[in-house]
């Protein structure tokens, strides 16, 4: 692979140690990390990059998504429900996907996110309809070329046994932990730059047993793994976990071992102080999704109070069934504006924010080695062009959540781009997409 060359960026922001701000600089790419940064550098017969113009930040890092909704968005009946109505509607539709569209949803998912400048994504498949299995979504991150973090998911506690799924979409508990088994040692790569790492992902409180959670949480420990589920997302959520399991999210957790350094939680809108203070101690990790939360009514996470404890906080999109976009620098933006509505507007600014996205959703996903402009990291970068209309005016470009742009010019994922002048170039995207409409037509006959 040859090295590249990112020439004279209006600005660079490292998000390094020091978060360093670099006007006019230079940054040399070699065998897919960052190997030199700096003002005027040469490097015979690399390719050039011209940032002229440009911002270029670390690419965004997306904490939480459910790829398969890339199938489902704007479903009617579900488009003005809270969060178990909406499931309960949307279903029978998952149940009757299978491998194919899981594929082109994914594929469609992927470059969607790629195009708002997210070089690294986890997804949470826990349903596995007519023989879908993780490996189809795997293929399909393969393909497009993001860095990828996929969590075995599941549901084993149906309607007839007071889960809120229907009984056709959940597994047997033995089932859910052998495949889990299998696709972690078929996948997972635990090295340095590793393009795909594989988590266990129960559902959720309201769909899965103490047992499979806790029982989980030793698997994942075993295989050295992550974990990662959804928590105190709403008021239904709530509620649930204290008639069930007599007790809050928070301490739901802690009990089956749900907390740590290798784990996140997806949503967390409901987290109380006490439970803040449980996750800042033993650094689990939150997924903010504020559109989401938006969409569905949920509330407004306390990512101020989190951060300000010392919560590690990534940002998610989560599915496109209820956000219904992929947008990850807009959930950046939409981040910064919900915690200045709530709590005034100096509580969030435009730089953390992006923070959140780049090195906080790196630090989320245990990946070190990702979310920032160093010598020595993985050479993910994203180049935002801020000569066009979106900046047209902005006396701070680099304050890229103010003014925009929301479409990344240039897409690097290990040093290969993958968008290339606004334009996925790693795989056919139209041809994705007419099959994904094609798919959408079968689904709604």
């Amino acid at each position: 692979m040859p090295d590249v060359l990112i020439k004279g960026a209006s600005t660079v922001l490292t998000m390094d140690d020091t978060r360093r701000e670099l006007a006019g600089a230079d940054v040399l790419i070699s065998n897919g990390t960052i190997a030199e940064i700096g003002f005027g550098l040469e490097a015979g017969t690399a390719d050039i990059i011209n940032a002229a113009g440009c911002v270029v930040t670390p690419g965004l890092v997306n904490t939480h998504h459910h790829l398969y909704q890339t199938l489902t968005r704007a479903v009617p009946g579900g488009q003005d429900a809270l969060l178990f109505g909406w499931l309960q509607t949307l279903y029978p539709i998952w149940a009757r996907f299978g491998p194919e569209e899981m594929f082109i949803s994914a594929q469609v998912g992927l470059a969607e996110l790629a195009l708002s400048g997210c070089t690294m994504t986890s997804d949470h498949l826990y349903l596995y309809p007519n023989g879908s299995r993780l490996d189809d979504t795997i293929a399909a991150a393969s393909e497009v070329g993001l860095r990828f973090h996929p969590t075995r998911g599941a549901m084993s506690i149906g309607e007839n046994d007071g889960g809120l799924p229907p009984d056709t979409l959940v597994e047997k508990e033995a089932a859910i932990l052998e495949d889990c088994i299998r696709v972690i040692d078929a996948h997972h790569d635990a090295s340095e730059g590793a393009m795909v790492r594989v988590g266990v992902a129960p559902c959720s409180p309201f769909s899965v047993s103490r047992d499979l959670m806790r029982n989980a949480a030793i698997l994942a420990r075993d295989k050295g793994v992550m974990l990662h589920t959804h928590l105190a997302e709403n008021d239904e959520d709530i509620a649930y976990s204290l008639e069930k399991f007599g007790c809050r999210p928070g301490q739901y957790a802690e009990d089956l071992g749900w907390t740590g350094p290798d784990v996140w939680h997806a949503h967390c809108v409901k987290l109380d102080g006490q439970d803040i203070d449980l996750f800042a101690r033993t650094k689990t990790g939150v997924a903010h999704c504020p559109c989401s939360n938006c969409r569905l009514g949920s509330g407004i996470a306390p990512v101020r109070a989190m951060r300000d404890a010392g919560v590690p906080v990534g940002l998610g999109v989560d599915g496109s069934a209820s956000n219904d976009a992929g947008s990850l620098i807009g959930e950046a933006r939409q981040t910064m504006l919900l915690q200045r509505v709530a709590q005034g507007a100096d509580a969030m600014s435009a730089r953390e924010a992006l923070e959140i996205a780049t090195r906080g959703g790196a630090e989320v996903l245990g990946r070190d080695d990702c979310g920032q402009i160093a010598v020595g990291k993985r050479a993910d970068i994203a180049i935002w062009d801020t000569t066009g209309v979106e900046s047209a005016g902005s006396w701070d470009p680099a304050a890229l959540l103010l003014a925009g742009p929301t479409k990344v010019r240039d897409l690097l994922v290990e040093g290969r781009r993958v968008v290339e002048d606004g334009v996925v170039v790693s795989f056919d995207l139209g041809r994705a997409i007419k099959r994904q409409n094609q798919l959408v037509q079968k689904l709604q006959g």
